[in-house]
């Protein structure tokens, strides 16, 4: 278990209770030192390159980002062995001068934009040494006293002299202790995403074989509903007016009336939009309001569309409102505000129809553009939708809302165990 240590010294907050020792202020070198080893006899191909990412570690960079991004020869990269520690020279956004991982998967090669360690067996633990820099604060607080950036954001610094500074550390005894202690929690973490992952596939398999109607639904007298409708975008909503405000027009502590911005449709909010859940910007008070009718505010059962995207996977992405929470929300730039007010539709029902492969293909087909792909109104308006009863929408809802419901719960508690973590690391290794 864990205890608190009150002493004055640079001990962490927290330590487990068996060890007295103080920590030391001892160099990265200490711990670490520059492995030299290079592909020289072409042991690794192209197929062996290994990525650096802040989210999944050392990862082989096919399998990561799709393809190969290797030079033409990869003679010089360096060879990574399973328990090398890299440290990659080019920024992130969250640690703009780079960042610093453990390799505990199959060795590879890395370009010269990563340096590649040794971990010092007698003296060092790699995975305690990854978990001290999992911390943004460590590794920016480490790193930003040693790099020089070029004119083209470009990390200039040897990799000898990235050894160069000090850390915090106790003899390897009580790093080895620490590190069993965090790769717990980071197990569990993993299986809450795996479990995650699981519910998403199988949410995706209801979807399909519902929506091809390979189940179907019977109403309170066990007989079957009536066969689904084929109808146009346009015989079900109505678009209204969405405003252009930018991001600067927005802010997260006040306002009388809140926004919804494209790209938060992309990369933030549930397909079943409640506002209580998610954070939405409010628009800034010295934006006049006045020129929004009553009839644009979002109401449950709205949809809104990003219209406009990168790439055809996000273009048209939907979401559906079912819970404005009595506030005043609109819809900004970029977005298609769409309401069912000519065919009787449950709320919930369209978030879940859009999101079927039938829809999402005849949306990729309309989108045009080179660089950026745009959507029209009158041609999505033209978009076949197969539309079942009123009685069987509110089953098909309710029936997939308990899968969302069973995803939503697994997100929470790996945010929790996130946070819980992040806490213990900061009280371990932060001073």
């Amino acid at each position: 278990f864990l205890t608190m240590d009150k002493r004055d010294n640079k001990t962490p907050r927290i330590r487990f209770p068996e060890f007295k020792e103080d920590w030391e202020h001892k160099k990265l070198s200490d711990l670490l030192q520059v492995s030299k080893k290079k592909n020289k006899d072409l042991k690794y191909s192209k197929e062996h390159v290994l990525s650096v990412s802040g989210e999944s570690g050392i990862v082989n960079q096919i399998e990561h980002m799709g393809r190969s991004y290797a030079g033409v020869s990869v003679h010089n990269y360096g060879v990574v062995e399973n328990g090398d520690i890299v440290y990659t020279k080019s920024p992130l956004k969250s640690n703009p001068y780079g960042i610093i991982k453990l390799n505990k998967g199959l060795p590879g090669i890395v370009s010269t934009l990563y340096a590649v360690y040794k971990v010092k067996e007698d003296s060092a633990d790699g995975e305690f040494v990854e978990h001290y820099f999992s911390l943004d604060a460590n590794t920016n607080r480490y790193l930003r006293p040693l790099v020089r950036k070029g004119a083209k954001n470009d990390m200039k610094i040897n990799n000898e002299y990235v050894l160069h500074d000090r850390i915090y550390s106790p003899q390897k005894a009580e790093q080895k202790r620490i590190a069993d202690f965090f790769n717990t929690i980071d197990e569990k973490i993993k299986l809450l995403l795996n479990k995650k992952q699981l519910l998403v596939e199988y949410q995706k398999s209801l979807l399909k074989k519902i929506f091809n109607k390979n189940i179907r639904f019977n109403d309170d007298k066990e007989k079957q509903f009536p066969k689904w409708e084929l109808k146009k975008y346009n015989e079900i909503y109505s678009f209204y007016t969405t405003n252009s405000l930018s991001r600067d027009k927005l802010n997260y502590k006040e306002g009388t009336v809140k926004n919804i911005h494209y790209g938060d449709i992309h990369t933030k909010y549930s397909t079943l939009f409640d506002v209580s859940k998610e954070k939405v910007p409010f628009i800034n008070n010295e934006i006049d309001l006045s020129r929004i009718g009553q009839e644009n505010y979002l109401q449950e059962g709205d949809l809104l569309i990003a219209d406009a995207s990168e790439d055809y996977k996000d273009i048209g992405k939907t979401i559906e409102v079912i819970s404005v929470n009595n506030q005043k929300i609109t819809s900004g730039l970029h977005t298609f505000h769409a309401r069912p007010n000519k065919y009787k539709m449950a709320v919930g029902f369209s978030g879940y129809l859009l999101q079927t492969w039938k829809v999402r293909e005849q949306v990729m087909k309309i989108a045009q553009g080179s660089k950026v792909l745009g959507l029209s109104k009158n041609r999505l308006g033209e978009i076949e939708l197969e539309i079942p009863c009123f009685e069987e929408q509110i089953k098909i809802t309710k029936f997939l809302s308990e899968t969302e419901s069973q995803i939503t719960m697994v997100e929470s508690q790996i945010v929790k165990s996130k946070l819980y973590k992040k806490s213990l690391l900061q009280q371990t290794f932060c001073y």
